[in-house]
């Protein structure tokens, strides 16, 4: 079985719109479950192989199944992930306080600060968070999702700039926590 990008998101926006809670497909080249309303869906590849004749499929082809996970999704790699993908951001900065918090991007997609263009940001450095309330937009395959602080604190560093892409779990507001 061979899935696309394309095929793949197809697939996710069909999940979305049905009653159907998890979904497992599996074949010998790899087994993709997802689950709506979970914290995790996980994808299990093989070892890397080469692309074209050899019957492999390309690096690329399945780095971007985060972004079409729904909102309450996530995806996680196993170990055996393909170790070609594209190189991993830097690491974030070194935490030298202990009550800092990273606040990270659940899926991959566009950062956005605000509601809209023209308007005010959810929130600015030095500004004091509560639990729940919203702090960006991630966008993901034209659906805006609005990502709410798991904590109370203080925002003390925005990592992301307005309209950059990110990745899944990259680290996007550091909050200290009282």
């Amino acid at each position: 079985m061979e899935l696309n990008i394309s095929e793949l998101r197809e697939l996710v926006a069909a999940l979305n719109q049905t009653d159907i809670a998890e979904l497992t497909l599996k074949s010998a080249e790899f087994e993709l479950t997802l689950r709506k309303h979970s914290a995790v869906a996980a994808a299990v590849l093989p070892e890397a192989r080469g692309s074209g004749a050899d019957g492999g499929y390309p690096a690329a082809g399945f780095n971007g199944p985060a972004a079409a996970m729904p909102p309450a999704a996530s995806m996680t790699n196993s170990p055996s992930t393909n170790a070609s993908a594209a190189p991993e951001a830097s690491p974030p900065p070194a935490k030298a306080d202990p009550n800092l918090v990273e606040i990270t991007s659940p899926m991959v997609g566009t950062f956005y600060r605000s509601p809209g263009p023209d308007e005010p940001p959810f929130v600015s450095v030095g500004e004091r968070i509560r639990s729940g309330q919203t702090v960006c937009i991630i966008e993901a395959m034209k659906l805006m999702n609005e990502l709410e602080a798991e904590i109370a604190g203080e925002v003390v560093e925005i990592l992301v700039e307005n309209s950059e892409p990110v990745e899944f779990g990259q680290p996007l507001m550091l909050v200290r926590q009282p």
